[in-house]
């Protein structure tokens, strides 16, 4: 081991030349020493948002529990609570509840979202005696639910051929709207294509227009730089 300075030999373990007062640079010792950075992984930082979310549960139990109390003193029965409740559940299991989790799986709870809004359609249409759950309600739901599950299953498993599936799925949206209006004659009686039609034709046509540019090479060059796709 030599000093950079002024070249002199120098003993191991040596840290200043006592010629020049130069400190000692063993190339080979600072190979092997210690790293200056630690080999432990870092704590994952703690999310802020479980406290807010401790806080909207409370509040929505302290309102259902609330209103239960309020109509059991003084009512003497259930009666409007029964809204507030249910209504405080669907709030919280459709918009709360998924954000406990690190990793929300839209495929999961968007259709767990909708059933818990067809249940709570069905409590109304049996407290208040009628008989539209299962003629409008319920299907209506669960033909949302299947579009809104099949818009998300379609981008997020493919990022290919947008232009044609945003298409497709106009032209199903806007076809689906005849049935909605099917299920409400059947329950509530009136005429056919009275109202339907108009939303059929705009979803159609913007529809039937992004499919040919996602057929046509260079529209769907032009329409997919305007549309950021």
């Amino acid at each position: 081991m030599y000093c950079v300075k002024c070249g002199v030999r120098l003993p191991e373990g040596t840290a200043r030349c006592p010629l020049c007062d130069t400190p000692v640079w063993d190339p080979e010792g600072s190979a092997s020493a210690a790293p200056t950075f630690s080999d432990r992984y870092p704590a994952p930082p703690k999310s802020r948002r479980y406290p807010f979310l401790a806080f909207l549960t409370a509040l929505l139990l302290a309102v259902s529990l609330s209103a239960l109390i309020f109509c059991l003193r003084n009512l003497h029965g259930v009666y409007w609570s029964g809204y507030v409740m249910l209504g405080c559940a669907l709030v919280y299991f459709a918009v709360i509840f998924p954000f406990w989790f690190e990793r929300r799986e839209p495929l999961i709870f968007v259709p767990l979202g909708f059933l818990l809004t067809a249940g709570y359609l069905l409590y109304i249409c049996l407290y208040t005696g009628g008989s539209w759950f299962l003629s409008f309600a319920f299907p209506v739901t669960m033909l949302v639910c299947l579009l809104t599950t099949a818009a998300i299953a379609l981008f997020r498993f493919g990022k290919r051929r947008r232009l044609l599936k945003i298409g497709a799925l106009l032209v199903l949206i806007g076809c689906s709207t005849m049935l909605v209006e099917l299920f409400q004659v059947i329950s509530f009686g009136g005429r056919m294509f009275t109202w339907s039609l108009y939303p059929v034709c705009a979803f159609s046509l913007v529809g039937l227009f992004l499919i040919l540019c996602g057929v046509i090479p260079p529209w769907r060059a032009y329409v997919e730089r305007k549309l950021f796709l």
